[in-house]
């Protein structure tokens, strides 16, 4: 057997080392670099810093990972699409990976999917596909996903402002809780999503439409705990590992705890690993679940709330979680014991098969 071939021996034995998931080695033992090209694709920047950027599901700190994957890859580029001719380009390089949180791309008027490109060209990417994005990028769409799978979740409704005249139209009574339909990082949240009566949600309603230009999801008020369950799953052999981990905000002015967009954007709230072996479990059983219902591919996060008695009901998916320091690398830290370093590599390593 030549060099080449026991290195690549070597590799293979220690990306199959976890029950659930792909890992890979924690330290570079080899001389040579695994002979594997991996393109980090990103979009241009928006000018004003606070733009959020629809087409992007996972805002990459492209340099700090470059740093990683070069370290144990032969071949890594950072690569900018700014037109179509750059896609086209990507595509003839043909690199066994693209490591990149774009959701898709507007080329002359018209929406190209960078997943689903990927596929017809035979390259392999490392989160799931269009099908699966559209699938938990509307909330009230996941939801009836979650309901067909008899995976429960609050009741709701979706709307905007003039839909409901009086709080006797409303198919669901107060107290209630209202968010965009799309959206991530908790946009549209905050002090006044949980309502009471007609007047206050009749303004918030309004207060959406106008700041996030979306519609309403309506959804019966859940008072418990907050959980987001970390996934991964095994390219190879379709094993998903769950995550569970508790995120604890502290009680506003009116008494609530809310995970809000100001409270994610501050970093205020406190994420603990899951220790209640019965809660554990059920989260994860649930999660694993939702992730199989929307199709997802490679990793995600599942997100729940307990009712008033302990019962976990499914809040919303997220397919292309962030990978920074957020609540999918806490999940990894908490129940793997794996640095930020470790996590991209098992994220590559996954991407690869």
């Amino acid at each position: 057997m030549n060099n080449k071939n026991l290195l690549e021996n070597k590799i293979q034995t220690f990306e199959h080392i976890s029950q659930n998931v792909v890992n890979f080695p924690k330290k570079n033992i080899f001389t040579d670099l695994i002979n594997k090209s991996i393109e980090i694709v990103t979009v241009p920047k928006p000018k004003k810093i606070k733009t959020n950027q629809e087409n992007v599901g996972i805002i990459l700190d492209e340099i700090l990972i470059f740093k990683i994957l070069s370290k144990y890859y032969k071949n890594v580029l950072i690569t900018e699409i700014k037109t179509k001719k750059h896609l086209v380009m990507l595509a003839l390089r043909k690199p066994d990976l693209v490591f990149s949180g774009v959701k898709y791309f507007y080329f002359n008027k018209k929406k190209i999917w960078l997943n689903d490109y990927l596929e017809l060209h035979d390259i392999l990417y490392i989160a799931s596909n269009k099908s699966s994005l559209l699938k938990e990028s509307n909330k009230s769409r996941a939801k009836k996903i979650m309901q067909k799978s008899n995976i429960a979740t609050a009741e709701f409704f979706t709307t905007e402002p003039g839909e409901y005249k009086n709080a006797a139209a409303m198919p669901i009574k107060f107290p209630l809780f209202i968010k965009p339909i799309t959206g991530g990082d908790s946009r549209g949240i905050d002090i006044n999503s949980i309502v009471f009566n007609y007047p206050s949600y009749k303004k918030k309603v309004l207060e959406i439409k106008k700041n996030q230009r979306s519609r309403c999801l309506v959804e019966k008020y859940l008072p418990g705990k907050e959980y987001s369950v970390g996934i991964f799953k095994d390219n190879i052999t379709g094993l998903i590992k769950a995550m569970p981990i508790e995120i604890i905000v502290k009680k506003n002015i009116k008494g609530h705890q809310i995970l809000d967009y100001d409270i994610k954007k501050n970093d205020k709230e406190k994420v603990v690993a899951v220790l209640d072996v019965k809660i554990f479990n059920q989260l994860s059983n649930l999660a694993k679940k939702s992730f199989i219902a929307l199709k997802g591919k490679s990793f995600g996060r599942i997100d729940f709330k307990m009712d008033h008695i302990g019962n976990p009901y499914f809040i919303e998916a997220n397919l292309m979680p962030g990978i920074r320091k957020g609540y999918f690398y806490r999940s990894c830290m908490l129940n793997l014991n794996i640095n930020y370093e470790e996590m991209i590599l098992k994220i590559a390593a996954n991407g690869l098969h």
